[in-house]
Formats: C-alpha cells, structure tokens, sequence
C-alpha cells in the first residue's frame, strides 16, 4: 500500500490509494465521497471515434474490384469452395452465380464448379446444412431431417396453410397469370380475403391489368414463393399427371404436408390444362390403332406359320407307276 497526495478534506491526515487489488473502499463509501451523479457525467460527451480509417479516403470500389480479380485468380480449387461457401452462408437470399462474382472476382465457370462441388457434400441426409438451388440462386438451408428440432430450438411453429390458401396459391402457380373472377370461378367460393393474406404473406403479387372490359388486376407468385416450397423456378412444379400417378398413401401426405406446391384435391381437373384432355384422347386413339395394327401383324404371322408348318409337316407321297407303288 503506497500513500497518495492528500485528500480534499482540510486534514493532514493521507489518503491511502490502493496499488492492485480490491478496492479498500465499500460502494457505500464511495458514493457518499463521489456523490450523485457521477454516471451520467459521460452524457453530454461526444463519443470519440475508435475505429482506424483509411487514411480518411473512402476505398475507390471499382479500383479494390480489379485487385480482387487479379488476387482472386491465383486461388486454388479449395480456396475457392470455401469462398463459395462462405459468402453462401452470410447471405440473407439465394445468390445467383453472376451475385457470386460480383461479391468475389472469381470467374463463373470456377463458381459454377465450386456450387456443385458443396452440393455434393451438403446434401439432405449428409450434412445439417444443406445447399438448395432456389428462385434462380442458391442457398444453405438446414436439413429438412432436422427440422423438428430446429424449431424447437428456435421455438417457431411450423409454417402451414390452410387449405383455401393450399387451393388459391395452386390455381395462381399453375395458370398465372390469372384474375380474381377467374379464380373463384374455379374454387366457386370468394378468394378475396384469403388472396389479401398471401399478398401479405408476399407469396401472391400484382403482375398488372388484362387489356379487357373492367381491367380485372392478374396476380402471380412472388420469389418468395419459391423460396417458400424450394423450388429452382416454377418448371420445378410437379405436373398433374405426376400427381395421379401418386399412391393415395403419398397423395395424403402431399395433401398434408403442402411441399411442394400442393395440387389440393378438388381442383387437380380444374386445374389441367385446357388442350390436355384433348392431347390424351388423341394419344390414346393413336395407341389403341397401333396396337389394333400389330394384333393384325400377330394375327398374319401366326397364318403364315401355320401355313408353313402345314408344309413342312406333311408326309412325302409313294411314288406310283402304272403299275402301282414299287415293293420295298
């Protein structure tokens, strides 16, 4: 313990001023000497600027590009995966490859290869974070395997919709551009409340007016909706005659779960697309008279082998003379 300067008390008596350690002091004696007060002296400061500039010149962004080309073509094949990688994983939305050059100078063919390269490893069943290929980019999502625990982690509920919603969002997917009327007219109920929830919900969106009598609003899905149900763009859908051919063990887990995007029961004819009925009955006819064709090909064929087989079969005559068959 070292002595200091004497306190502001008029006394000769020292103040002990502690070199390390605890505090001799109590928070009661303190305060009682500071006073109040003492922690809000620092409000009307100015804070002072603690982070390092660059030599007080903003970066020229075009220039630091160039270097990242040039510093960025001497990466190896690894390094670039983890690049890859790493942008990927602090993004907020899928990136696109053309978004990946610009945040990283590598030329797209090696991003192109690096993106396949971590499909490969993060993968579903694999890997807890797997890479997804979704509303035209690409995205680390976690594994749909461990989704039960995920949300209980986070403790989210699992995101559903209702069946009105499941019916409304598959007329748009699969006929957008389409109007309301036209909406109900399918459905034959009002969709005006629940299409307001999925504009809300930014998986429905305004595409604009039909040149037509009353300018009825056309709606279609939104990137998020992609996002949404995972899908790569809306060729990913799956078809109607994919869904027929499910088992109905399948078709009610489709139905429950709603992913992909769901053909709700109900509206899968509605839904088909006006010239497919025809396209089948036409196929059909064309089978059924090729088919007809080769029952006639059979048909000839086994005449045919009948007829030879008749020859072939047949005993040879005796030779006869004038005088009747020759003795052996």
């Amino acid at each position: 313990m070292t002595t200091g300067r004497k306190g502001p008390r008029d006394s000769d008596e020292e103040v002990p001023v502690a070199s390390g350690g605890p505090s001799p002091f109590s928070e009661e004696e303190l305060a009682a000497v500071t006073g109040p007060g003492l922690a809000d002296e620092l409000d009307e400061v100015e804070a002072a600027a603690i982070e390092e500039d660059q030599d007080g010149v903003t970066p020229d962004l075009e220039t630091s590009f160039e270097k990242l080309i040039t510093k960025s073509r001497k990466l190896s094949t690894d390094r670039i995966r983890t690049v890859v990688e790493s942008v990927l994983f602090v993004a907020e939305r899928p990136l696109s490859v053309d978004e990946l050059w610009q945040a990283t100078g590598i030329q797209q063919e090696l991003i192109a290869e690096a993106l396949n390269q971590l499909s490969g490893v993060h993968r579903d069943g694999i890997s807890g974070i797997v890479l997804y290929e979704v509303a035209g980019g690409w995205q680390f999502r976690t594994d749909p395997h461990s989704g039960e625990y995920v949300r209980r982690y986070l403790r989210v509920k699992p995101q559903r919709l209702t069946r009105a919603a499941v019916e409304t969002l598959a007329i748009i997917a699969y006929r957008q551009p389409v109007t309301r009327p036209e909406l109900e007219d399918i459905r034959g109920v009002d969709c005006g409340a629940v299409l307001k929830a999925l504009i809300d919900r930014k998986l429905v969106k305004i595409l604009g007016k039909r040149e037509e009598v009353g300018r009825p609003i056309l709606y279609g899905t939104t990137r998020e909706f992609l996002e949404f149900f995972a899908l790569k763009d809306l060729s990913a859908l799956p078809t109607l005659r994919e869904f027929h051919e499910l088992t109905q063990e399948h078709r009610e887990i489709v139905e429950k779960e709603v992913r992909p995007a769901p053909v709700a029961a109900g509206t899968v004819e509605a839904l088909s697309d006006p010239g497919f009925t025809k396209r089948m009955e036409k196929n059909a006819a064309a089978s059924e008279a090729a088919l007809e064709d080769l029952e006639h090909a059979i048909e000839a064929a086994e005449r045919t082998q009948k007829a030879s087989s008749s020859v072939l079969d047949t005993p040879p005559k005796p030779e006869t003379g004038a005088e009747g068959p020759k003795p052996e």
